[in-house]
């Protein structure tokens, strides 16, 4: 960039040193003993810079298209309302932003709790798809340090204030400049130091989330190990107290009456799982039996003490005095009395250990629960979790602590084993936090794993092999949309089951096939436009596989906004994704099972070929994943999913060995590939459509989607996309859609104009989607574009976590204001698409390729200055991608680094 602010090559000198130093600040400025360099750090009482408030209203010239669709949506909100439900999508009640959240608990499909950074219990998923976002607060750890038979310290280890009108007897505000927060999902780690008695805590906090493992993956536990670090000189006795209420969050569940607490005690000599104590806090959840257990391991050093019940909504002073006066709580079993309506109950347990100075020991604590049977809103049947195969007993919970406390130590082996390629590469530091902590949806989605569902389910029982040994997955779209395994959606996160647990891919996919020929004639009216038409059709692919308020798998296709039988996108999805998993499983048998349901789709699809050019065609409404962004005629879009999807039946039947098919599919694709071309190609891009719209020469930053899919299949060919005209355009959505806003540092806008600015026809063309930016990114590297692939992704991390606080609760979108839509959203899980790239494309980068980067220009240091304020990815600075590259204006932060890629 040429002009007076053009630095010299002495000036970029003078400043790299400070650039390193504040580039230390940013990415780890404390270094964390037996701490990951890499991950999500901030300190306790970090508070983000930007605040952001959810999508409420249109602009002015949006709104007409909203009219009718609010009129018709406000209705069936309030019938929803009057039958004690909430609507699959509550824009009325959208979620407040809480810029709280840390790694969840819990494995995949048993239920979830969400934590906060600074030591947050909150956003429990017990009730199968059904979030509650209140944090509880006598859901905490709390540590009392005695010296000479006196309590010298005693703190929630929490920088929240004290709540109102409960727990007044308890000391909150722990000094959160004394304690850092460190997530690399599935577990983080938390430290904090007490000066005055020179103590320091670290708690590492383990889920069982373990690719390519089907049993321990599915417990529904969270380990807490302790390490208590004494620096004195004087030897103390130090207790660790894990405190715990009935509940999750609601009031009508929580003081529905009825919970009792009771103490326990395992130890088997007769299996190799440690012994444990604690307490259990027994309660019902709509009608169903959930415990959780607080357990603890009973070591030589480490003495294990339960408190059987408190009342959360007093001041707490009877087990705050009793932990006081003696360090440790009454030994003596117990069980307290049920709970009357309208009360709650509380419960903890204590691990008390001797330190002696200049020493340190350890306190192990499981938070487990036991929910064996779930039912889904519809009350159609009984769904078995799947751990419940291995723990089906009364004293499952019970076992589950003893079993966690055993495991633990091989589940943090694994976990390493897994993460150690990308953590020991040369990928950007901040990669390195988003790979992996993104992961969190696949349990904290509103996740079901269900071995099969019983005898007196509503729902039509259609077991394959593969589903009763793996059983059957289902996803929310998001914690807002309130939709089973979104198939638009699912399209861009699959990657993350496919590369991590592919079974449950697969078990996904066989549902998928068996609803794609399932036909609900019931006729409705549907909210954009009120027109009637059937739930689903026959050889369509649903959008969803149901509403956990009602009966998932049976009653599918609850989102009624749109008739999705009309949908350009769906069916193609479909074929596009049977043909990626047979690319990386090798699973012929898949492939047999799925190919005569592709033939179905693609069949089905050609009726929207109007014009018999071989192409499908737009109607001239939303019709496919951007549904409120219409298209008519060819679409880039849909357009590039059909020639995709055919060209991938093609190479189905060449593997099946299906030549009847062949020439068939081959025609299809060269006209429609022909009629693409000429009706969307302007020369540098893709058109948005082959309207006369005022908006179809727009730039779309999905233009390329079939591209990106049909290259992660492995399949490049010419005649479908050519490599000349695919780096034209995307070259031209990098310069525009990334490189024109915020610097370079957002991600990609859906829509742009050809002069660079926002496409504001609807509200999703001004949106940027973090998981169709983490799919562009991986586009990008199919085509050998790094630094763009970098500089795009890197935006979505930016916003996110670095600047936006919505950490494990990746949002849809974001717009270019404060404006954010549908927290806890499963698109973002399309990272995994990005490590597909580099795995396929440039495996250099994994290993040991050192990827140096040059700076050419820097921002002002009060800029940097204020960039390391925010302790977000962690980790080296070191020779890697840490500072991503960019080309924009020098008033927005690190600016201009191009990575150089040389070998070892």
């Amino acid at each position: 960039m040429a002009g007076s602010n053009t630095p010299t090559d002495a000036d970029s000198e003078d400043k790299d040193t400070q650039l390193e130093h504040l580039a230390e600040l940013v990415n780890g400025r404390v270094e964390l003993e037996n701490v990951p360099h890499h991950g999500f750090r901030v300190a306790l009482n970090h508070i983000f810079s930007k605040k952001g408030k959810p999508f409420t209203t249109p602009r002015l010239h949006q709104l007409p298209s909203f009219i009718g669709l609010s009129l018709r949506y406000i209705r069936k909100w309030n019938k929803i309302r009057k039958q004690g439900k909430k609507m699959f999508i509550d824009i009325r009640d959208a979620v407040p932003l809480q810029q709280i959240y840390g790694v969840p608990i819990g494995g995949i499909g048993c239920g979830s709790i969400g934590r906060g950074f600074r030591g947050e219990f909150g956003r429990f998923q017990m009730i199968p798809g059904m979030y509650k976002w209140k944090t509880i607060p006598a859901d905490q750890f709390i540590v009392c340090i005695r010296k000479n038979g006196e309590t010298v310290y005693q703190n929630v280890l929490s920088s929240l204030k004290a709540p109102k009108n409960q727990l007044k007897a308890w000391k909150w505000q722990f000094n959160g400049t004394n304690a850092t927060y460190h997530g690399l999902y599935p577990r983080s780690w938390t430290t904090y130091e007490i000066p005055e008695f020179k103590v320091k805590l670290t708690c590492k906090q383990i889920s069982p989330i373990i690719p390519h493992e089907y049993k321990d993956s599915s417990l529904p536990v969270g380990v807490f190990t302790w390490t208590v670090t004494n620096l004195s000189q004087d030897d103390l006795d130090i207790s660790i107290v894990l405190a715990f209420q009935n509940g999750i969050g609601r009031r009508k569940v929580d003081k529905a009456g009825g919970v009792w607490n009771e103490t326990f005690s395992y130890n088997h000599s007769a299996d190799d799982r440690v012994p444990v104590s604690g307490v259990g806090i027994h309660q019902k959840l709509n009608n169903m039996d959930c415990t959780y257990f607080l357990g603890a391991k009973s070591t030589e050093t480490a003495t294990v003490t339960s408190h059987v019940y408190f009342d959360p909504h007093s001041d707490g002073a009877g087990l705050w005095d009793e932990l006081q006066e003696t360090g440790h709580f009454s030994c003596e079993p117990g069980r307290s009395e049920p709970t009357a309506p309208g009360s709650m109950s509380g419960a903890a347990v204590c691990v008390q250990s001797r330190v002696p100075g200049s020493s340190e020991t350890s306190a192990e604590i499981c938070l487990a629960w036991h929910m064996p049977t779930v039912e889904f809103g519809g009350g159609g049947g009984i769904y078995r979790r799947r751990y419940a195969r291995w723990f089906p007993g009364d004293n499952a919970g019970v076992e589950l602590c003893s079993y966690a406390l055993s495991a633990y130590h091989s589940w943090d082996k694994q976990i390493e084993e897994w993460q150690r390629p990308v953590i020991s590469s040369s990928l950007p530091s901040w990669y390195k936090s988003a790979i992996f902590n993104e992961l969190y949806f696949v349990s904290d989605g509103g996740t079901v794993w269900l071995d099969k569902l019983d005898d007196n389910s509503v729902a039509e029982v259609h077991e394959t092999q593969l589903i009763n040994e793996y059983g059957k997955f289902a996803y929310l779209e998001g914690h807002e949309y309130r939709m089973y395994n979104t198939y638009d959606v699912h399209f861009y996160a699959s990657f993350a089951l496919i590369m991590n647990w592919p079974k449950l891919q697969l078990s996904l996919q066989y549902d998928m096939a068996h609803a794609i020929n399932s036909v609900d004639p019931k006729v409705i009216s549907y909210i954009m436009d009120g027109k009637t038409a059937p739930v689903k059709e026959e050889h369509c692919v649903p959008h969803d596989l149901g509403d956990p308020e009602d009966e998932p798998w049976s009653n599918i296709n609850c989102y009624t906004i749109h008739p999705t039988a009309d949908w350009k996108d769906l069916n193609p999805k479909f074929v596009l994704q049977v043909m990626r998993d047979y690319h990386i499983t090798k699973d012929k048998e898949y492939l047999s099972d799925m190919f005569p349901v592709v033939l179905s789709v693609m069949d089905k699809t050609l009726r929207f070929d109007v014009d018999d050019d071989g192409m499908i065609e737009n109607g001239g409404y939303a019709d496919q994943t951007y549904d409120t962004w219409t298209a008519t005629g060819t679409s880039a879009y849909c357009g590039g999913l059909w020639l995709a999807a055919n060209r991938c039946t093609i190479e189905m039947c060449k593997i099946l060995d299906k030549s009847e098919h062949i020439e068939h599919y081959q025609q299809l694709l060269s006209r429609a590939s022909q009629a693409y071309d000429e009706k969307l190609w302007n020369g540098k891009y893709y058109n948005y459509d082959s309207s006369k719209s005022r908006h179809h020469q727009h730039i779309m930053s999905d233009q390329l989607c079939g591209h990106w899919y049909l290259k992660s299949c492995g399949i490049t060919d010419e005649q479908v996309f050519p490599s000349a005209k695919v780096k034209s355009a995307l070259r031209t959505i990098y310069e525009n859609n990334v490189q024109k806003f915020g610097g370079g540092h957002m991600g990609a806008i859906n829509g742009c104009k050809p002069d660079g600015k926002a496409d504001r026809t609807t509200v999703q063309s001004e949106e940027f989607w973090t998981g169709v930016s983490y799919a562009l990114s991986a586009n990008f590297l199919q085509e050998d574009m790094l630094s763009e692939a970098f500089q795009t992704s890197y935006g979505v991390y930016r916003e996110v976590y670095e600047e936006r606080g919505l950490a494990y609760q990746t949002p849809e979108a974001y717009m270019d204001n404060e404006i954010y839509r549908s927290l806890g959203y499963m698109r973002p899980l399309a990272i995994w698409s990005i490590q597909w790239a580099i795995e396929q494309y440039h495996p250099e980068l994994l290993n040991g390729t050192k990827v140096v980067e040059k700076v050419h220009r820097l921002a002002s240091l009060s800029s940097l200055s204020a960039m390391s304020q925010t302790v977000c990815s962690g980790g080296d600075t070191g020779e890697s991608l840490d500072a991503p590259p960019n080309t924009a204006d020098e008033h927005n932060g690190i600016v201009n680094v191009t990575p150089v890629v040389t070998a070892n």
